[in-house]
Formats: C-alpha cells, structure tokens, sequence
C-alpha cells in the first residue's frame, strides 16, 4: 500500500499558530511563581490569598472551557481561537495596571478565560486538521508550546527580578505580546474541515483536505466518512456525552483530565519559590530554579514528541504515572529532612511528567471522543482538567502550611498509583487511529 505523502510543512505551520493558545496557557501558568513574592509584598497576601490569586486563573478556565464548547460548534473553532486571543491580551493588559488585589485577581480570572477557551480549541482543531499517522506529534506541539511558554516566562522573570517593586507588573503585561501574534496568526488559519462538513460546507472542506495533501482519490471518501460520524446540527449538546454508545469514551476522557492535574506535578511549577524556601534558598536561587524547572520541562517533552507516536499513548501513561509514584516519595523524605536534594528529584518528577502525562493526556483528550460529541465532551473534560487545578494550587499553600511542605508529596504519590491502575484497566490504545475510528475503539470498553 503506497504511503500518503501529506503537506507536513503546512500541517505544522497551522499546528504551531494554533499552538500559540497553548503558549498563552503557559505563560499564564508560570508568571504567578514569578510574580507572587512581589503580589505579596504588593498586597500582603496571606496563605488563603496567595492559593486564590493563583486558582482564579483555573476558576476562568472553568468559564472558558464552557464558551469555548458553544462557540466552537456554532460558529466555527476558528472564531473561537480569535475570541480567546482578544480575552488574554485584554486581560494581560488589566493585570499590569492593577491598583488592588481585587482588581488583579478579577483579571487574572478574565486572562483564565481566554487561556481555558484556548485549552479546549487549541488541541481539538490540531486534531481535526492533523492526519492520523502524524496526529500524536502534531497535537504533542501544543504541549511544547505550553513548555516554552513556561520556560521564556521564566527566563523573562528571573531577568526582571531586580527591577524593583513593581517587578510584577513587567511580568504579566508582557503577556499582551504572545496573545496579540496568536491573534494576528489565527487570522491567517483555515477553519477545521470536520467542522465546515459538519456545517455542510462540503466544497471547502474539500479544498482544506486537498491543500493538506489528501489524494484526490481519498478526499470523498474522508468527506463521506466524516458526514457519517458528525451530527448536523450545530448546536452543542452536552446531554449527548452521557449516551451509553459514547459515555466509554467521554469517562476515560475526564478521568485523565482530572488525573493531569491532581498528580501534583503543577505545585512545583506555581509554588518554585515556597517549596525551596522551605529547604532554605534564597528568593534568587528560587527564581533560578524556575529557569531549571523549565527547561527540563522542555527538553523531555521534545522527547515526548519524538516517540508519541511510537511507542504509543498507554506505554508512556503508565510510566509516568509509576515513575512520579515514586519520585514523590523520595522528594517528600528529602523536603521533610529539609534536604536541599529534593530540588533534584522534583526536576526528574518534571521531566517524566513532561515525556508522559502532560503531553500524552492532551493527544487523548483530543483524539478519544466521537466526533459528534467532540466538542461538547472536550469542554467537559478540559473543565474537569482546571477544576481540578483550581483545587490543587488552592489547597496547596494551606496543606503546606498546617502540615508541611512534604506532606501533599505523599498525598500526591498515592494518586499517581491510583492513576497507573486506571489506565492500565481502562485506556485503551489509540496510535494511528482515525478520529472516525474512535467509536470502535471504544465500543462496550
């Protein structure tokens, strides 16, 4: 059988811009380590308030993911990409003229919007671009970006952190930058074709397919097939998720989501600077090592890439998931003997789970649900996802306060047991399966 030889540098370019969302999600997710010593010398933020001013960009995520399901069925997933970029660089904007908490953390919540629509809309349109034998690394580039989102973020606080007081403000209204090229790139994109054959605009979904370099002979055949799959009507149903033909799916979906976020890797990454106060680095060793955190985070999940679509989904998720099981319990012996070691476990936690459970989860939850749901249950579980990040960075700074800076380690351990067990008896493997494919694969799973 002759191998499809598809438009790669095209698919790129539109996964890449596409992409920019998931820098955006990074940027956002590593400014606040950055910028909470000077927020809290800014405003006094006490433990209560330092877990809020961080969660409240998970709470407009929450908002964002519910938009951005809407949207993206009725009118297309590229005006929803255009509708995410304006929120951010608006919100980025707010956040560095802020005159009060108040003020700072409503637009830290409105910035979570524009992020969370980006974070549903960004990996699905890769997705449904993107042809199967390519998918796994084309959707991964949306992890990379997140990555070197945090990285540059990083770079760019450390550099700003004898500034002065007003530090902060520099470091969130550089945000405006990435958001305002994500939006001039979106305007460049051409809308998702299962979208347009949803909205029966067959002649230009044919035309998308053929610049993606579908043989002539397979585009009818991939329209007819994506007709068959999709249902019609354009308005987003939610209650179609909880059907018995595709609930399968849609569970497996929100359980990893959830799993993402609740195996605790994400505290390191917003609480760098109270985590190694604890073991007692100066405020500018911490900042140093959010440049380290970032940069392992970045190279393990360019290796991630590389073998996404290799090895395939379930290995890397169960080697993950065992992997930081039991990393987290050696940081947590080393934090509770205030061992200045434990800096180096944690960047081997960050890089297994930059090679596995970040990236991996994005590819499942963009290629396992049925493309008549799709939307509608990518929403639910890209919310479950920042629901459960809003619970993590919230309850972090009070655990560690009243129980340790070790403590959650343990606690996170024995979720990522119970996240190994879940995937090894309930995912199932999806390595070069068409988005057509996926109702067989996980029929009466």
């Amino acid at each position: 059988m002759k191998k499809v030889q598809y438009n790669t540098a095209y698919i790129v370019r539109i996964a890449f811009i596409s992409a920019l969302g998931g820098y955006l999600f990074g940027f956002d997710f590593a400014v606040i380590a950055g910028a909470l010593p000077f927020l809290k010398i800014q405003f006094g933020f006490d433990e209560v308030q330092e877990g809020f001013a961080t969660a409240s960009l998970a709470l407009g995520c929450m908002l964002g993911c519910i938009i951005a399901g809407s949207i993206s069925d009725r009118f297309g997933r590229k005006k929803g990409l255009l509708l995410a970029a304006s929120i951010f660089f608006i919100s980025s904007l707010c956040m560095a003229f802020s005159n009060s908490s108040a003020l700072f953390v409503f637009s830290r919540f409105a910035a979570g919007i524009g992020v969370g629509m980006a974070s549903v809309l960004s990996p699905m349109y890769i997705a449904e671009i993107a042809p199967a034998t390519i998918r796994g690394r084309m959707v991964a580039i949306n992890q990379l970006t997140i990555v070197i989102g945090i990285f540059v973020t990083n770079l760019v606080n450390y550099s700003l952190r004898n500034v002065g007081e007003d530090a902060w403000r520099w470091m969130v209204g550089l945000g405006a930058v990435p958001s305002a090229l994500f939006l001039i790139g979106v305007l460049w994109l051409p809308e998702s074709p299962r979208w347009l054959v949803k909205a029966q605009m067959f002649d230009r979904a044919k035309a998308i397919l053929n610049k993606i370099g579908y043989p002539e002979n397979e585009i009818l055949s991939t329209v007819t097939q994506i007709r068959n799959s999709v249902n019609t009507d354009t308005r987003i149903d939610y209650g179609a998720i909880f059907r018995k033909a595709v609930w399968p799916a849609v569970m497996v979906g929100i359980v990893l989501a959830v799993f993402q976020q609740l195996c605790g890797i994400n505290v390191v990454f917003n609480y760098t600077s109270s985590i190694f106060e604890s073991v007692g680095f100066t405020q500018d060793d911490q900042l140093k090592q959010t440049v380290f955190i970032g940069l392992v985070n970045m190279i393990f999940t360019l290796i991630a890439m590389w073998q996404v679509d290799k090895l395939g989904r379930k290995p890397l998720m169960l080697f993950g998931s065992l992997g930081l099981t039991v990393l987290y319990v050696i940081s947590a012996l080393l934090l509770q003997s205030r061992s200045a070691t434990a800096s180096w476990t944690l960047l081997a936690a960050i890089g297994v789970y930059a090679m596995t459970l970040a990236p991996v989860t994005w590819v499942l939850i963009a290629e396992v649900f049925p493309n008549k749901v799709r939307a509608a249950a990518t929403s639910i579980a890209v919310l479950a996802l920042w629901l459960s990040y809003a619970v993590l960075t919230f309850t972090f700074p009070i655990l560690s306060k009243n129980m340790g800076t070790y403590t959650p380690f343990y606690i996170y351990s024995v979720i990522c047991l119970l996240g190994a067990l879940f995937v090894w008896m309930r995912v199932k493997e999806t390595k070069g399966k068409s988005l057509e494919d996926m109702d067989a694969v996980y029929a009466g799973h």
